[in-house]
């Protein structure tokens, strides 16, 4: 049992060391971490299972510090517990360029941490992901394997942000009942008082969300204890509200703004220590609290070797083990193979939406470890297929999520179910809405990590819903992420290669744009290459053809069509599909230039803007898309209603001839 002074001494310790860090860096957040240090304290000391010699140890229970920019708190309870690779340089170089310690926390820089934190309310969103991929996994594997909690310290703001509702919703909704949100409850933001901004009574909005909620002193050691174990026996998630003092211990500065985004400055660290009774100097921690918190870090080593003999005696490790590794069963590559001879011989005309269901068929066969969804467009999106059986609150064994109208929380909930391990997260919504995605797709890009949105209803083919539904510049924008694989696939065989790709890429997001409406078979014959996974090749070749066109989705079959067009007026035309920008980027110069040709007209058609399309037009191409039939153009009406057409890709090289 800790004493309340030996607690004090540790808690002491994130916060000097943390106010050390930021003000050496002369930038940072001290508040947080001095405020919440009683609360990370009694978390890691005396509530959570977690070995910092086995740090991806797959029945850990889970911190996500969502209040992302208090990142100091993180680091110094890390390097406090014994996580090898969070030294004490690192403590020092915080903030600086190729250090483990950035300002906000990044998955992947240094173990410990769960997820990248930052843009306030993703920590929470993640956190419902993880909390049901713990629940989900407990059902499939039992709870001798998967029997954690997912903990999560949230500040003011992640409460304030939207995406904050959308997820609480939906953990209440399902019950989430080991997640545990610890609010920190300082009543600050970089503005000042809370009350300037927010009156939001948020016991009231939890509890009608379906969660516990609790009021406690968060400088209180055994009041967070026993509220954390009381949470830890409900059937609901549960928010622990903690009020604490900003910047706790800082005589001038404590429970004010000015301590939130700002370092304190040597005379008021310097009365700090006074206060606090700390003699220590910048970056050094007493040994007898060093040992401390080394002790309380090893307390778990004994927890997991216990869970160790489980698994081995387990007659599912093989699979449990294959599942968290992150690898796919060799039995998919078959049956992608398989598939797609049969659509070879078939030749379907097929919305890419319903070619995706199609290929989602055979591989949730395969894959036991997909777990769809749909932000309620089950029916439009194709994400369902008989393997998927609906999730409930009651009942986690199926393998499909209702998300509800939730964009935001859905894409932040799949980046925690891929991020705790053991499932591949896959959702549906329209393209358009993926506006409502985008930062957590961003975060999911810069995280590096497997989870695929299905995006359908991909252009003005969509249908009569209107501008409001029709995606524009929604490719370019998707397209401008860094590492997000953004797949438009032309037909059935497309689509089930684009899925291929996405599942294999273990280390990068990706996104399907597909179609409503119906196209035709644009690959006719069986390849047992993956040629989609060139990101670009020629689907109808001609010889020294002096247009080429290029097009993705829906206009591959327009431009093989123009090509037809052409070739009656004596024009020979070449059409290439492209289905992945970034993969053509990553071949050989060889065989892009290759692919681009040299015929002095080259056409880009895509149901979109223009950007993005010069990589292979040049600056002097010819575009047809959005941008030539724009709203004040005189194909306005014909565009809303019908798009672009073979004649329209056909006149366009013509005049680029003359």
């Amino acid at each position: 049992m800790i004493s309340r002074e030996q607690h004090n001494r540790m808690a002491n310790a994130i916060r000097f060391l943390s106010m050390d860090a930021v003000e050496k860096a002369n930038s940072g957040h001290p508040g947080l971490p001095m405020g919440a240090a009683d609360i990370a304290t009694v978390l890691f000391t005396r509530s959570m299972k977690f070995d910092p010699k086995n740090p991806l140890w797959p029945d850990r229970d889970r911190f996500v510090l969502s209040a992302g920019h208090g990142s100091m708190l993180l680091y110094s309870v890390l390097h406090l517990a014994g996580y090898e690779d969070m030294t004490i340089d690192e403590i020092k170089n915080f903030r600086q360029m190729g250090a483990k310690t950035a300002g906000h926390p990044e998955y992947g820089h240094a173990t410990g941490i769960e997820t990248t934190t930052g843009p306030l309310g993703q920590g929470i969103a993640n956190a419902v992901g993880m909390a049901i991929a713990e629940k989900k996994l407990s059902q499939e594997f039992g709870s001798d394997l998967q029997n954690h909690f997912t903990f999560v310290l949230a500040g003011d703001g992640c409460l304030m942000e939207g995406i904050s509702q959308e997820a609480i919703s939906l953990a209440g909704h399902l019950k989430l009942n080991k997640l545990i949100v610890i609010w920190d409850d300082n009543n600050i933001s970089i503005d000042g008082p809370i009350s300037i901004a927010d009156s939001t009574d948020q016991h009231m909005r939890f509890r009608a969300s379906g969660w516990n909620t609790v009021a406690i002193d968060g400088h209180d050691p055994d009041a967070i204890f026993e509220a954390i174990e009381n949470a830890k026996k409900s059937d609901k998630p549960t928010l622990i509200a903690a009020k604490t003092v900003i910047g706790f211990g800082a005589p001038n500065k404590a429970g004010t703004h000015k301590v939130h985004g700002s370092p304190l400055g040597a005379e008021e660290i310097a009365a700090t220590r006074v206060a606090l009774g700390w003699d220590a100097e910048a970056f050094s921690v007493p040994e007898d609290v060093t040992a401390a918190w080394r002790e309380a870090g090893a307390r778990g080593a004994a927890v997991r070797a216990d869970w160790e003999t489980r698994l081995a005696a387990s007659d599912k490790k093989a699979e449990f083990e294959r599942r968290f590794a992150g690898t796919l069963p060799g039995t998919l590559a078959g049956a992608i193979a398989d598939y797609k001879k049969k659509l070879a011989e078939a030749k379907p005309t097929v919305a890419t939406r319903k070619a995706s269901e199609d290929a989602l068929e055979v591989i949730n066969g395969v894959l036991p470890e997909t777990i769809g969804g749909s932000a309620d467009l089950t029916g439009s999106n194709n994400t369902k297929t008989s393997q998927t059986k609906s999730i409930t609150p009651t009942d986690f064994s199926g393998r499909y999520l209702h998300y509800g109208i939730r964009e935001h929380g859905m894409a932040a909930a799949m980046n925690g179910i891929a991020l705790h391990g053991g499932l591949i997260p896959y959702s549906g919504g329209f393209l358009i809405f993926s506006d409502y995605c985008r930062p957590s797709i961003r975060l999911a890009a810069l995280m590096g990590i497997r989870v695929i949105h299905v995006l359908t209803h991909d252009s003005i083919g969509l249908g009569e819903d209107g501008p409001t539904h029709q995606p524009v510049e929604h490719m370019a924008a998707l397209r401008a992420i860094p590492n997000l694989l953004m797949f438009r696939p032309a037909d059935a065989t497309e689509t089930a290669e684009c899925w291929q790709i996405a599942l294999e890429n273990q280390h990068r997001p990706s996104g399907l744009a597909l179609t409503r409406q119906n196209l035709m078979a644009i690959r006719t014959s069986y390849s047992e290459r993956n040629l989609c996974a060139l990101g670009a090749y020629e689907v109808a070749s001609a010889d020294n053809a002096p247009v080429t066109i290029f097009a993705s989705g829906s206009e591959v079959e327009i431009a093989i069509k123009a090509k037809d067009l052409l070739a009656a007026k004596n024009i020979a035309a070449r059409v290439v599909s492209v289905p992945c920008f970034e993969l053509f980027a990553e071949q050989d110069e060889a065989y892009r230039k290759s692919v681009i040709g040299n015929s002095p007209v080259k056409i880009a058609v895509e149901a979109a803007i223009r950007q993005g399309w010069d990589t292979f037009i040049g600056s002097d191409g010819t575009f047809v898309g959005m941008s030539s039939f724009g709203a004040s153009g005189p194909y306005k009406e014909l565009y809303s209603h019908f798009g672009i057409t073979p004649d329209h890709v056909a006149e366009a090289a013509i005049a680029k001839l003359a």
